[in-house]
């Protein structure tokens, strides 16, 4: 291994720029001549508009329009869709309501946009905001998930009378059902997933703008997937034709899902652009982004576990419902169904499994994506259950685990999937010896004598990554493919430019894509440079999400190096006055066979520029190719987590003592990055389990809309990690790379709860688990063996 290369700890390159403020993100960009816009929202969770009065507004000083929703439809804009068909278990397809990105006629959630406010100056826009008079009709609200399909329910979208967007089911029914007929034991559990408030470091921003003379539009704007935003907006919105659009997403400073969509802001900026003939600046605030960003999670579940006499697991039934909230977002509709209960088989041999998923509309804002994507809500839904069997069959979490995980592979699910490879109990032996568990029980003493309550949890996660082989997710209901595409140029100087449909927003793209090259062209990590985000720029690629820029981009990039040698070899051929066949690349060094005859890579890329060796036409001049790559099946990293924790059962207070982490995620290229990819995906799990939960009243009002009211988490709340990496290279990619994003966030939350429940003795521990909810589960649990 090289000290740049794959497999090496080597610091970010993009790091320089970002530690001391030279990186450039969209709020750093100011175009000559731009004015501001400021959106009014809705306070209402639910109303008609009878009438929008700006006649005071448009005559306050600086401001240049006010445009409404009838003003985008006399332009024939399109409304925002949803990419991701499903259809019932009916065979119905789902009920999809108009989703405007200015309200026309109804708004449906609090934060929804009513019309935006164009001014020369920021101030001078929110001033003339509150002048404009709106005449609303209010209406009932509803927002529990579990609420919304009842009869009597206010109507969200005049499509769905009961506020069902689908009835989706998979798996096999009757055969889980004669399953849970056999079953000597059958674990029950109630369990809702709390919903999440994104808030990356930076928050969403838009930059519309429109030149006259080329009548092409340029859109600056904080995006996982510049390309396929481009597509949306000029296919299916209708702002512009694909060719006369350009989208640029400069440094992201954090998605974690939520800037994979298309959104009402970026969309009426690049429109107003043109309307108003000036570049239209807007930043997100981040009371705006409470109320607007889509949101994450939201599931309420009845979930059962059958399992024999042995402890052997029979069957899984879930029924869920899933809230969609006011909209369908961009992949809204996959990420309840497909990129859920195909995972609800974890890491275990389950022969049966049965899943229903009622998606519902609500007057909250809409949900979508968010870190993990379905896979975190699956893995809470197994590894609660896990827990809970074991602890009422009385058996060891550990060995129950052992029992029942998957031992021979290719393994197919009942559920869709078919795992390629993995060590389970390789995982969770490592877990076990790092975590020091067989001296678990004294460390409890020692908690008991001091008054405190200490439990152990486990999680055994598995997740689908490198989202995902086109002609699959097809068959699914996608939209588009998920293919990757890259280019790698070679200058005549040997230096190298790649140039990625993947999209970094903190991943370290430009450091870890550079020591692939490092590592197969054999040049120094300095003389390569990562280009992404710039649709102009960047043949079309489909973007950053699902852990699937490294098993997907970088085997495009792969692809494209691959066939750069391949070329390299030629030119030296001619070069070297040798057969092609006779040419061997390695180390940098073009080399003809059983000589000492050779060229460096830089030789051959300016000999390959140069082209005086070059005969007939049998070969072109430069050193520059591209690839396009469709992997052939989802990737499944997979792992043990394993939460230690402390209660202090006279104040709920909940300290995570020990946190250990064993993953599987194929090839690494660098381990520096990988591991702060866990604790960054493991603090967000933790900030679910323990502090963070949106929350709407009775009338829609959002209740926890700032930072005062939504606990994220701090360095405080987390523990010291312990890291550990087990491997099995993936076969369904040229790299073995499986993918490490979402890992974290996908373990954590069951850990914590499994742990807490472990510490309280008893079950009923509901995510966020504050203070407040584990100090009532210590009363219950004291009362009851008061009782006893």
């Amino acid at each position: 291994m090289s000290a740049t290369g794959i497999g090496a700890a080597v610091r970010r390159k993009e790091d320089q720029r970002f530690i001391t403020g030279k990186g450039q993100y969209t709020d750093d960009i100011n175009r000559p001549g731009q004015a501001y816009a400021y959106f009014l929202r809705s306070p209402h969770a639910h109303a008609t508009i009878k009438k929008i009065d700006a006649k005071a507004a448009l005559a306050m000083p600086g401001v240049i329009a006010v445009l409404t929703g009838d003003d985008l439809a006399a332009d024939k804009i399109g409304g925002l869709i949803c990419g991701w068909m499903i259809h019932s278990k009916d065979g119905s397809p789902m009920k999809a309501g108009p989703h405007p990105a200015l309200a026309q006629g109804k708004v449906r959630y609090v934060g929804d946009h009513v019309a935006v406010v164009v001014a020369e100056s920021l101030a001078q826009a929110k001033d003339a905001a509150e002048a404009v008079k709106v005449d609303y009709a209010e209406l009932k609200a509803v927002v529990d998930p579990a609420a919304a399909q009842k009869n009597g329910a206010p109507q969200v979208h005049d499509v769905s009378s009961d506020n069902t967007v689908y009835q989706w089911h998979l798996g096999d029914k009757a055969a889980t059902d004669a399953a849970f007929k056999q079953a000597k034991h059958v674990t029950r559990l109630d369990l809702v997933n709390n919903r999440l408030i994104p808030n990356a470091i930076e928050p969403r921003a838009a930059i519309g703008e429109y030149d006259p003379g080329t009548d092409a539009y340029t859109l600056y704007t904080t995006s996982q997937n510049p390309h396929v935003a481009r597509l949306v907006l000029s296919a299916f919105v209708g702002i512009a034709p694909e060719h006369k659009l350009r989208v640029i997403a400069p440094d992201v400073g954090g998605g974690f899902g939520s800037k994979i969509f298309i959104y009402a802001e970026e969309t009426v900026c690049t429109w107003a652009a043109k309307k108003v003939g000036r570049p239209v600046k807007w930043t997100a605030e981040r009371s705006e982004s409470f109320l607007a960003d889509a949101h994450g999670r939201d599931h309420v579940t009845r979930a059962e576990l059958a399992l024999d006499d042995r402890g052997r697991i029979l069957g899984l039934r879930v029924k869920t419902i899933a809230n969609l909230g006011a909209y369908l977002s961009t992949f809204a509709s996959s990420v309840p169904t497909y990129l859920y209960a195909p995972l609800l088989s974890g890491q275990y041999d389950i022969p049966a499994i049965y899943c229903e998923v009622d998606g519902v509309y609500t007057n909250t804002a809409p949900v979508d994506a968010y870190r993990g994507a379905g896979r975190p809500e699956a893995t809470f839904v197994v590894e609660r259950l896990v827990e809970v069997a074991a602890r009422e069959m009385g058996l060891d979490p550990a060995a129950l685990r052992k029992r029942n995980y998957i031992k021979k592979f290719p393994h197919q699910t009942p559920v869709i999937m078919n795992y390629d490879i993995g060590n389970y109990h390789a995982s969770l032996d490592k877990a076990l010896e790092l975590a020091d568990y067989q001296n678990f029980a004294k460390r409890k003493r020692e908690s008991a004598r001091r008054g405190r309550l200490r439990g152990i949890g486990f999680s055994s996660y598995i997740e689908a990554c490198g989202i995902a082989p086109s002609q699959a997710v097809g068959s699914l209901g996608a939209g588009v493919g998920l293919w990757e595409s890259a280019e790698v140029r070679v200058n005549p100087t040997g230096s190298v430019e790649i140039l990625t449909g993947s999209h970094s927003h903190g991943q370290g793209h430009e450091t870890t894509f550079a020591q692939l090259v490092s590592d197969r062209l054999g040049i120094p990590i300095e003389h390569v440079t990562v280009i992404h985000g710039d649709t102009d720029k960047v043949q079309f690629g489909m973007g950053t999400y699902g852990s699937r820029s490294g098993a997907v981009g970088m085997a495009a990039i792969a692809k494209a190096i691959d066939k750069v040698i391949a070329k390299g070899k030629k030119v030296a051929a001619h070069v070297l006055e040798a057969s092609e066949g006779d040419i061997e690349f390695k180390d940098g060094k073009f080399t003809v066979a059983g000589t000492d005859k050779a060229l460096g890579f830089g030789d051959v890329a300016l000999q390959a520029y140069i082209a005086h060796k070059f005969s007939g036409q049998d070969l072109e001049p430069g050193l520059k190719e591209g690839a396009f790559y469709d992997p052939t099946n989802f990737t499944f990293p997979a792992g043990m987590h394993i939460c230690e924790v402390e209660v202090d059962p006279q104040t709920g207070v909940t300290t995570i003592e020990r946190w250990t982490a064993v993953d599987d995620f194929g090839t690494v290229i660098n381990p520096m990055i990988v591991e702060g990819q866990v604790h960054g995906g493991v603090a967000q799990g933790i900030g679910q389990a323990l502090l963070e939960g949106a929350r709407y009243d009775e009338n829609g009002q959002l209740v926890t809309a700032s930072f005062m009211d939504y606990c994220m988490p701090r360095a405080g709340d987390l523990p010291s990690f312990t890291v550990g990496m087990t491997t099995t290279p993936c076969p369904s990619n040229p790299l073995g790379i499986k993918g490490c994003g979402e890992a974290g966030a996908i373990a954590a939350p069951a850990a914590v709860i499994n742990a807490i429940t472990d510490a309280v003795g008893h079950e009923d521990v509901a995510m966020p688990a504050t203070p407040q909810v584990v100090w009532r589960a210590c009363q219950k649990a004291a009362q009851r063996m008061a009782a006893e």
